[in-house]
Order: structure tokens, then C-alpha cells, then sequence
């Protein structure tokens, strides 16, 4: 039984990272076009503080997991994975979660000294994981890989927690990911990070008129 759900998991990949059509010279399947879709409505979701976002940034950071992992971009495939595991805490955290003085979670913004840690953090992390990828894997692109991801982590958090500071975070993720993408001829997904980092600066505007009016 266990090898037959295998063997129709395979096929369906397989179906899935069939060619739907070609864009500037490179295939775009059918797994790349269901996870853009998926990711503009999360982020469409996030900007409105809608905590379904959560739900469908799992199933969407699963199908770009497989898409990664089959264009050897292995750093960006295992922070899906971390992803995954983060929006769980994010939904629960949207749903459930507090504030310091115990009143339910809002929208609000870091003191100086935590964004100069967080963004420390984050530089910090970046060559360490770089190094990683570059000694474990046959990715060709270590250091453009591990920056993406770092930062990805660190907005992923940030937004958990409804930080607006999430927002100008994925504007820096999104813009250096379109460069990735394009050098590895995943088009669409090119497309997609340059809709994510209008749709960042325009999240990043609504959360702080959030601030403001309270």
C-alpha cells in the first residue's frame, strides 16, 4: 500500500513538472504556475492581516520546496521547508498570540536597537550558510543562494509577530531573488518576485497607516 501511494506520488511530480508552456526560452510547468498563484493570494492575504495567508503559504512553500530542489536551488528548498514549519507558528501566533502587556497580537513596529539586531543577525547568517551550501551541495550559486534565504527567515518571523518591518525586509529578499531566479531561467517565478516586492512596498504602506491610526 505504502509503495503505491509512492509510485502515484511520482507520477504526479512528474505530471507537475510538465511543460505548460515557454517563456524567454526556458519551460514553465504546471508546479510553477499553481505555486505563483497560491503565493500572490497569501501575500494578497498577509497585507489585509488575513490569518487564512498562513494555510496557503504551507501549501505553496511545499510545491516551490520541489520546484527548488529540481532547479539545485537547495538553500531556497530547505527554507520551504522551514517555512512550512514557521507558518504554522505564524497562523498560530495570528490566531492565538499576545502582545507584551497580554493583549491580543497587533500590528506594530520594532524598537531601533531590535531592527539593528535582527538585520545584524541576519548579515551574520548569511555567509555561514553560503559556506554550507558551497561545502555539502553542487549548487553553483552558494552565497546568491544563502542571502535570499537568510533574509527569508528573517521577515518570515517578523511578520509572525506582525512586525510591519517584515515588509521592507521582503523587499530586499524579493529584489535579490529575481536576480536568482533569472539566472536560472525560472521566468515566471522572476515575474512573480517582481509583483511580491510592489505588493511588499504596498503592505509595507497599509501596516504602517495600521500604526498610525491607533
Amino acid at each position: 500500500m505504502g509503495q503505491a501511494w509512492l509510485d502515484a506520488a511520482q507520477r504526479l511530480l512528474g505530471v507537475a513538472l510538465t511543460e505548460a508552456f515557454v517563456l524567454w526560452g526556458s519551460a514553465i510547468t504546471w508546479l510553477e504556475i499553481v505555486a505563483c498563484v497560491l503565493s500572490v493570494w497569501m501575500v494578497v492575504c498577509n497585507m489585509r492581516v488575513n490569518p487564512l495567508a498562513w494555510p496557503l503559504a504551507m501549501l505553496a512553500s511545499l510545491l516551490y520546496g520541489l520546484l527548488f530542489a529540481n532547479s539545485r536551488l537547495y538553500g531556497e528548498a530547505s527554507l520551504q521547508l522551514l517555512f512550512i514549519v514557521v507558518a504554522g507558528w505564524g497562523w498560530w501566533q495570528w490566531l492565538r498570540g499576545t502582545g507584551a502587556a497580554g493583549e491580543p497580537l497587533r500590528v506594530h513596529t520594532l524598537r531601533a536597537a531590535q531592527r539593528w539586531q535582527a538585520l545584524a543577525l541576519t548579515l551574520a547568517a548569511w555567509p555561514l550558510l553560503g559556506l554550507l551550501l558551497a561545502r555539502v551541495t553542487d549548487t553553483d550559486v552558494p552565497y546568491l543562494d544563502a542571502l535570499p534565504t537568510v533574509g527569508s527567515i528573517t521577515g518570515q518571523f517578523l511578520l509572525g509577530r506582525k512586525l510591519v518591518e517584515n515588509w521592507p525586509v521582503w523587499v530586499i529578499v524579493n529584489l535579490v531573488s529575481i536576480g536568482l531566479f533569472a539566472y536560472k531561467g525560472l521566468w515566471l517565478t522572476v515575474l512573480l518576485y517582481a509583483v511580491f516586492t510592489v505588493m511588499a512596498v504596498a503592505g509595507w504602506r497599509a501596516w504602517l497607516r495600521l500604526t498610525i491610526a491607533r
